[in-house]
């Protein structure tokens, strides 16, 4: 252990955690952005162009990109609908429609001020520079396009002059004018307070290789053909190098003349496809530079992907910044975080500016900050946490690049004030995963080996083992400790059968989560929960723990959060050999003297009195802290109650908890299952899921007890419940469990207050319990599936239309069920349950269409494989895996 003890970070979680709380809380001055366009204009143009630079055909290829299907999943979280495209593109127009000012309002908040390139074409289709001031805390201000300037004398002289008729002479004459309302315009923009600087978009014309001479007689017969064109085609924009280039030199001459000069933004990197990117790299602009060395110069869009080019600039010549923005949110999150660190390699952050490059779309605002801050918290707190910087450098760091450099190079005269509201983060929450391990092993022997453990379509807890000493020879070099794991891993049965629509090609990384840290589930063993993720960095939709995670972040955009709890029915069988040639019997029954739900004589057996004790210390010295413990009712059945959680906690722990006590029970000489019905006429097993809902807002997991937020949230639920047991009852074996008058939840779609007899119990306030689950059951996709089903009672104001249901529901007559709104059952077999899924458009939106088509698949191969078995042979095969 001494190798990596030495590694602990400089800064202290609370320190890690104020470099966190200033990315959230730190207004932006959005140093280069667009107009919005007016409301009957939003039509023109396509909502896919928010993360792509594609246009025409092209742009319908962005629906396979990395940044897009980022968007969507963000975008989906905070509109709260599913997340699809099409869910999401709906959510919006009714965003519109509702109140598009309140919508506006939304995506540019944190924003201080904008700096407005005007320029764009169809001006007439967007708002004013000044429109934008009304959701800004101070006034925006403008950026002047050269180009456009120029090309609007051009224009205004072709319209007015009769250039058709004009000799050679007359045009040279009218270049003459043209140059001197230039420079009038030119100058009015340096003297206007509403102008802070000025943008080139040379760029896009004729490169960034700016000739710093070019005979005058190439100047002016260039101007003379446009003039000649004009009449006979219209005029468009500057195409010609020798005016292109001759525009920006003059400007730039005009500009430097002020004391101090206001700066020219140079568009440099990634763009359309009218540019030539090889003429796109903000070197081309070296010897420009060198020849204005009191203008202000800042290179836009990161000069992504030269962005070391353009840091190299912004280091070596005293005038020249770069601006950092575009990226977020037309590049993926990696990307993004690479070129966040490529630019601080070289680059001074006094030299670094941060914009949207917003345009047209609120939407495109809103991605830029929502991903700005998190790659900024990313990259930023990790170091710190390394000592590659000290925790307030870090914050000097961020306050300067989002707000201090722009208000000094554009001289706003902004005060600095901290954004309102709640922009803290969970302290600690940015520790590094060594410091996390290491804390973690503090006063314990050194472990054998790590588990990287995931539940897959099946419910199959699988793992992955490392041996200790080079899971920690990863960390201490710095590399990654994830795993490659076929992409066949979701396309598996139990005994690794592969469905047929699947394939053993290509590898999924599953990166260990190190707060779902635990000892065990054996001795020498520590465990973690793992993510899938592509190879890129991108989440799995398949995963099942992420799956969950997007509900959760579900609950917390509308202010919910939860808390699960796991009762876990066990059954201990003894193990006996197995008659040549038998399929069955593997297992048998403990002996036993009248073994019946909570009675105390069956803790007098010395072995299953050791066993239950050994299975509470052993938590107990993991952190998990058992509430209950007692006897269930059918022969050798028992409860363990688990604590509640917030809910991916909670599954990580019910996931644990089971192995080791599987592992306990293997070592004192017995089987444990958690199969659902092993015995015809014996109680069934369960894993009942307790559920309350608290604050998000709150520390301290302040319950919500309101009635016109949990009924909503419960009624969603049993809107949803028949498709929801296709994740809760996933086998047929579950199906025999489900019987009316045995406390199992009954067969009808009801709740009643402390009713054992209904699939929905309600026990006090938003504590309710879902009964129809058991341990065949994936946890994530249960609790992701409630969750996902009760937050949507909640946004759609669900009725609870089913009454309090008093007695057993089996025994109610036809009027009693009608004034209950009892009229529907549960369904009686995983065919019924997953044809109820499929119907179920909602459910299968929030879970993800890709993963209902895979999870229907597999039960459905399942369901062949299975039914080629005998009752019994299925039974205690069943009992080996589960």
């Amino acid at each position: 252990m001494a190798s990596w003890v030495g590694m602990r970070a400089t800064a202290t979680p609370s320190q890690v955690d104020a470099v966190a709380r200033a990315i959230r809380s730190t207004p932006i001055i959005d140093n280069h952005a667009h107009p919005l366009l007016k409301p009957d204009a939003l039509c023109k143009h396509p909502l896919l162009a928010i993360t792509t630079e594609a246009t025409g055909d092209a742009i319908h290829s962005a629906t396979t990109s990395l940044p897009h299907l980022r968007a969507v999943r963000q975008l989906a979280a905070r509109l709260n609908c599913g997340f699809t495209w099409e869910s999401v593109v709906a959510a919006i127009e009714e965003k519109r429609l509702g109140s598009l000012d309140d919508w506006t309002a939304e995506c540019l908040s944190g924003i201080e001020t904008i700096l407005v390139d005007d320029g764009l074409d169809d001006e007439e289709d967007v708002h004013p520079f000044s429109w934008h001031s009304d959701y800004t805390r101070s006034e925006c201000k403008r950026i002047v396009r050269i180009e456009k300037v120029a090309a609007d004398i051009i224009r205004e002289l072709g319209s007015t002059c009769d250039t058709s008729t004009r000799d050679e002479a007359a045009l040279v004459n009218l270049f003459g004018d043209f140059i001197r309302e230039f420079d009038n315009r030119i100058v009015a923009a340096m003297n206007d307070s509403d102008v802070v600087g000025f943008k080139s978009v040379i760029c896009y014309r004729t490169g960034l290789d700016i000739a710093r001479t070019h005979e005058g007689s190439a100047i002016q017969g260039a101007f003379v053909k446009i003039m000649r064109d004009f009449a006979l085609a219209g005029f468009q924009r500057l195409q010609e190098k020798s005016l292109n280039d001759f525009v920006v030199l003059r400007a730039a001459l005009l500009i430097t003349r002020q004391r101090p000069a206001k700066p020219i933004q140079f568009h440099t990197g990634l763009g359309d496809n009218d540019l030539s990117l090889a003429k796109a790299s903000p070197s081309h602009l070296q010897e420009f530079i060198r020849a204005c060395p009191t203008l202000p110069i800042v290179l836009l869009h990161s000069g992504y992907p030269f962005t070391r080019e353009a840091g190299y600039l912004a280091s070596v010549y005293e005038n020249v910044y770069l601006d950092i923005g575009e990226v977020f949110p037309c590049v993926s999150q990696d990307g993004q975080e690479r070129i966040l660190r490529e630019v601080l390699e070289l680059c001074p952050w006094s030299k670094i500016l941060w914009s949207t490059d917003g345009h047209w779309f609120a939407e495109t605002y809103l991605l830029a900050i929502m991903q700005m801050r998190e790659v900024f918290e990313t990259v930023l707190c990790d170091y710190v946490r390394k000592g590659h910087i000290g925790w307030r450098a870090a914050i000097d760091l961020v306050r300067d690049v989002l707000f201090k450099n722009s208000n000094k190079l554009y001289r706003l005269g902004l005060e600095f004030s901290e954004l309102e509201g709640d922009a803290s983060v969970p302290l600690g929450s940015y520790l590094s995963d060594t410091e996390i391990l290491h804390a973690f092993l503090k006063n314990q022997s050194t472990p054998d080996f790590v588990r990287i453990c995931w539940n897959d379509f099946t419910a199959s807890h699988r793992m992955r083992m490392i041996p200790f000493r080079k899971f920690m020879s990863l960390l201490n070099e710095g590399k990654p400790t994830d795993i490659s794991i076929t992409r066949a891993v979701f396309g598996l049965i139990q005994n690794d059968h592969l469905i047929p629509s699947t394939a053993p090609v290509g590898e999924y990384r599953i990166h260990p989560d190190f707060s779902s840290l635990k000892k065990g589930p054996i001795d020498g063993h520590i465990s973690m929960q793992g993510e899938f993720r592509e190879p890129s960095g991108a989440p799995v939709a398949l995963c099942p723990r992420t799956t969950l995670q997007r509900a959760v972040e579900l609950g917390a955009a509308n202010g919910l959060s939860f808390l699960l709890g796991f009762e876990i029915e066990f059954l201990l069988l003894e193990r006996v050999e197995r008659k040549p040639g038998a399929v069955a019997n593997r297992y048998t029954t403990l002996t036993t003297d009248g073994h019946a739900w909570s009675v105390s004589r069956y803790f007098a057996d010395p072995k299953v009195a050791t066993l239950l004790r050994d299975m509470v210390a052993t938590l107990e010295d993991m952190g998990i802290f058992v509430d209950q413990v007692h006897a269930e009712s059918a022969t050798g059945q028992f409860e363990l109650v688990l604590p509640p959680y917030p809910p991916v906690e909670a599954v990580d722990t019910l996931l644990h908890t089971r192995d080791v006590m599987s592992a306990l029970a293997t070592a004192a000489g017995f089987r444990l299952t958690l199969h659902p019905k092993p015995f015809a006429h014996a109680c069934g097993t369960a894993s009942h899921m307790h559920m309350s809902i608290t604050n998000s807002a709150s520390s301290d997991n302040e319950p919500i007890n309101k009635p016109d937020v949990y009924l909503p949230f419960y009624a969603g639920i049993l809107k949803h419940l028949r498709a929801i047991v296709a994740f809760t009852y996933s086998n047929p074996a579950s199906f025999d469990r489900m019987s009316d008058g045995t406390w199992s939840g009954g067969r009808w779609v009801t709740w009643g207050t402390q009713n054992k007899e209904t699939a929905l119990r309600k026990i006090e306030g938003s504590h309710w319990e879902l009964k129809c689950m058991d341990g065949l059951a994936n946890p994530f996709f249960a609790a992701a599936a409630v969750l996902f089903a009760g937050i949507r009672g909640v946004l759609e104001g669900q009725e609870m239309t089913w009454g309090d249901c008093e007695m057993d529901p089996s025994k109610l007559t036809a009027n009693d069920r009608k004034e209950l709104g009892v009229t529907q059952m549960l369904p009686a077999s995983v065919e019924e349950a997953l044809a109820a899924l499929k119907e179920d458009t909602q459910l299968v939106a929030d879970m993800g269409p890709e993963l209902v088509e895979r999870y229907v698949a597999i039960k459905e191969y399942e369901l062949g494989f299975l039914g080629q078995m005998g009752e019994e042979e299925r039974k205690e095969w069943l009992m080996e895996r589960y």
